[in-house]
């Protein structure tokens, strides 16, 4: 799918991997999905880059334990004022966990919490504009969060991001909620209440566009991966949840080729 040259505000705009093996995910995810990788330079920290044919699909950074927050992946929605963002969060009962903060000319990035305890980060554009490839095999395709307070995240992503949401399901066995509608439709919030374990916080998770899921498991698995939930067909394609090497979650959807 082509990406648009502007992200819309609101918008998922970038995805990228907390972890605390850099070359084993180099590795892994560049077996898995064909990615190639580069290092953006000591003045980005090592920050590295994740390209698919040519495209910017992805980053990722080390993990070097501190934090004490486990290898993840982080989701980016597109903001205009990244300042006015975090106010607005802590307005609406959320948590700023990294001040805005430029990023040399590429843009601005803050880290937050919504109310609901999910971590999700924000990017002001400048040079670097996100996402050059999406909902491909091999591209990032879909961008969910699993809350138990559905009311209140969709609130908070409404308020705060300017969302235009749409209910794609009201009832207590389907809760869900998209930003935009139909072939416009960016990213969705589940109702997890009923079936998120004790102890796993709200969070947001990305899926990645494979165009044979069971093979594709099959290959993560030999590459060291450890498979959470198997394939399953559902009426958005065949799904599945995994965890990479170093123990970060991602999951696959089927895409047509």
């Amino acid at each position: 799918m082509p990406v648009p040259e502007s992200i819309p505000a609101g918008n998922p705009i970038w995805i990228d991997l907390y972890t605390s093996d850099p070359d084993a995910s180099r590795a892994f995810y560049g077996e898995l999905f064909g990615w190639t990788s580069e290092q953006a330079g000591e003045e980005y920290g090592g920050y590295i880059n994740f390209s698919k044919d040519g495209h910017l699909v992805a980053g990722g950074m080390a993990n070097d334990g501190q934090s004490g927050a486990p290898d993840m992946w982080t989701i980016y929605l597109a903001v205009d004022d990244a300042q006015a963002v975090a106010d607005a969060t802590r307005a609406q009962g959320g948590q700023v966990v990294v001040e805005p903060m430029p990023v040399g000319t590429l843009g601005t990035m803050v880290v937050l919490t919504d109310p609901s305890g999910a971590g999700v980060g924000a990017w002001q554009p400048g040079d670097m504009t996100g996402f050059q490839l999406l909902a491909e095999d091999g591209a990032p395709a879909w961008f969910e969060l699993h809350t138990r307070e559905h009311g209140a995240a969709v609130s908070y992503y409404e308020k705060v991001f300017g969302w235009d949401t749409h209910a794609a399901g009201d009832t207590d066995e389907f809760r869900y909620t998209t930003l935009g509608e139909g072939e416009a439709q960016a990213a969705g919030l589940m109702d997890a209440s009923a079936f998120l374990p004790e102890g796993v916080p709200a969070h947001w998770s990305v899926y990645f566009g494979v165009a044979d899921t069971d093979a594709t498991i099959a290959k993560a698995v030999e590459l060291g991966a450890s498979v959470v939930q198997p394939a399953e067909d559902t009426p958005y394609g065949r799904l599945a949840v995994l965890t990479d090497p170093t123990g970060a979650v991602f999951k696959l959807v089927s895409v047509d080729e």
